[in-house]
């Protein structure tokens, strides 16, 4: 019963305090444009877009990629951490240990020749966690597993949020490139006009040279917008956890590959108090706050006695007299220890306390850090409104500019062709065109980053974890033949169902 009684004390140090965080009920940005404050699941949010390809690919990204494996990998190494602090409540050393020792005395001992001393016995020494050291400690691993579950949730909203936008800067630069090409057949055949023109000696070749100069300028936009397409697949393929060129095919077998995403008409966002509980980011940061304000009850601990069991039950024989074996299993060969000890490093010059305001300091920064991720969510949140809110009426403006430039180049070269302008009028109405419609579809891809920047800010896609496995087969499958993991590969990310007093049973 002494052990019971003893572990029943209420462990030393802080019990952690929640920081008083108040959200807005509301958010700052005017919620426009198709923005709802209602609330909204945004567990699989890519899918809005109605883009098979997309959802093909943030799939494939979320089962392959190696960022987000390893934070799988943690995930199991701080289970595996919180078996070890668990393990601390029951006797911390067992040992069997036997020993045959052959003795040659001395002379001047009276023995005239070598014996045999023979022993097997078991130890145990049980520290009773009498000012709750260990729990501290367990508490601490437990919230640093957890924490390191929200690390892997955080991960992923980052993975998704990154393949649903580097898929946007590849189809808006595909868009891009079908512009150019555009421009370039309309300019080529304005080109072609003049160099008719000058060749019959209707024109001193001016307007030929302008329009050479313009399909040249916008010629040498290509090799520009190739380049940023190669670099985003290759950006895309290493997400996807791939060899650069291998989703080449993949992007190219819709009919229209070019089309940018779509936005939905209205987008619920919630409200922000519904944003601070899904975020993972600021679930982590709190159970950091957990964990290290666990370590100060551990340190604190550290200033009072340590009562511990000691015990030892064995077999002994052999000796100048008789040094026979099988004597070892008399019952007279029988010997045992037990008794209680203790230990009190009550002079330890201020290392204890010293260490005990390291951990205080430690908690007090990891509080801190969690009122700053707090706000730091909010303005990643309302700056993603902003943009989007934003981008919405410049796309709107720029959609009607872009109209009035196809129809400013339509009347300038019917003008020129009837012999009522000259062809400046032509060249500036072309060069009005391409930039409007460059403008146009960065306006657009400005758009749509700024929804997967708010749909981040949110923290969605993270919900339906349970469906993915945190380490990839074959990676299993080697941990599983190098190391005895029992079942934690399979389990050490769920929420365990062996749950006693907020206390995991140990794994053996």
């Amino acid at each position: 019963m002494l052990p019971i009684l003893l572990n029943a004390c209420a462990p030393v140090g802080p019990d952690f305090v929640q920081p008083e965080i108040n959200p807005t009920t509301q958010w700052s940005e005017p919620t426009e444009q198709g923005l709802e404050s209602t609330p909204q699941q945004v567990v699989k949010w890519w899918q809005v877009f109605n883009d098979p390809i997309l959802n093909e690919l943030v799939e494939s990204a979320r089962a392959n990629n190696n960022t987000l494996e390893i934070a799988g990998l943690r995930v199991l190494e701080s289970r595996a951490q919180l078996g070890v602090a668990i393990g601390t409540l029951y006797p911390q050393s067992q040992r069997l240990n036997g020993s045959a020792t052959n003795i040659s005395p001395p002379d001047s001992s009276g023995s005239t020749s070598n014996y045999w001393q023979y022993n097997l016995g078991l130890s145990a020494a049980w520290e009773i966690d009498f000012w709750g050291r260990f729990r501290r400690g367990i508490e601490s691993a437990d919230a640093a597993f957890m924490a390191s579950i929200a690390a892997y949730d955080q991960v992923l909203v980052i993975l998704t949020a990154q393949v649903v936008d580097t898929y946007t800067v590849i189809r808006s630069t595909e868009e891009q490139q079908r512009i150019s090409q555009e421009n370039i057949r309309i300019q080529q055949h304005s080109y072609a006009i003049t160099e008719v023109l000058y060749r019959n000696g209707q024109d001193s070749g001016l307007d030929m040279q302008q329009a050479n100069s313009l399909l040249l300028s916008t010629q040498s936009t290509i090799p520009a917008l190739e380049i940023s397409l190669k670099q985003a697949r290759n950006a895309l393929s290493t997400l996807l956890g791939q060899a650069p060129g291998t989703v080449t095919a993949l992007l190219t077998q819709e009919k229209d590959p070019q089309a940018i995403p779509v936005i939905p008409v209205d987008i619920p966002v919630g409200f922000p108090a519904d944003m601070l509980r899904r975020r993972p980011d600021v679930r982590q940061a709190e159970l950091q706050a957990i964990a290290q304000n666990a370590l100060v009850g551990l340190a604190e601990a550290d200033l009072y006695p340590s009562f511990s069991l000691i015990g030892s039950i064995g077999l002994a024989a052999g000796g100048p007299v008789d040094d026979d074996f099988g004597d070892l299993f008399d019952s007279d060969a029988i010997t045992y220890t037990v008794g209680p000890s203790f230990t009190w490093p009550f002079l330890s010059y201020g290392r204890i306390r010293n260490n005990i305001r390291v951990q205080d300091a430690r908690l007090q920064q990891a509080l801190v850090n969690y009122r700053e991720t707090v706000l730091q969510a909010a303005r990643e949140a309302e700056d993603a409104m902003a943009g989007f809110n934003g981008s919405t009426q410049q796309s709107a403006l720029l959609a009607k500019t872009v109209v009035s430039s196809k129809r400013s180049n339509e009347l300038a070269t019917i003008r020129f062709r009837e012999g009522f302008s000259d062809y400046q009028r032509v060249l500036d109405a072309q060069q009005s065109l391409f930039s409007q419609q460059q403008r146009y579809v960065t306006s657009q891809s400005d758009k749509v980053r700024s929804l997967i920047a708010l749909y981040k800010a949110l923290g969605g896609g993270w919900e339906d974890r349970a469906g993915l496995p945190m380490i990839a087969p074959d990676t299993q499958k080697t941990m599983q033949e190098r190391t005895n993991w029992g079942d934690l590969l399979e389990t050490g990310y769920q929420k365990s169902d062996d749950e006693k007093d907020g206390i995991r049973w140990p794994d053996w």
